[in-house]
């Protein structure tokens, strides 16, 4: 039996928010993180200090969007990555 795969066309494409530098307002940055993602502080800092970090996986563009805005306005350098598309072999 053949395994079949297919790819669901949807309107959102999944996109990952990373951060790649915290700063020079690093705590600003740890407490964003953890209102993001909802982590420990200290499980937040590591997160935070330990770049280039994936903060958010698989979220919509506008939430990714939202979420390198907040980011950003605490001092860090972060951008939203479109997930890549897998490829299926084709039937």
């Amino acid at each position: 039996m053949a395994d079949a795969y297919f790819l669901l066309v949807c309107d959102d494409v999944p996109h990952d928010v990373v951060l790649t530098d915290p700063g020079v307002r690093v705590m600003a940055v740890v407490q964003v993180v953890r209102r993001l993602t909802g982590l420990s502080l200290w499980r937040s800092k590591l997160l935070a200090t330990q770049v280039p970090a994936v903060v958010l996986t698989c979220v919509s563009e506008r939430d990714a969007a939202a979420a390198v805005a907040a980011l950003r306005e605490a001092g860090a350098a972060a951008e939203a990555k479109e997930q890549p598309q897998p490829d299926f072999p084709k039937l």
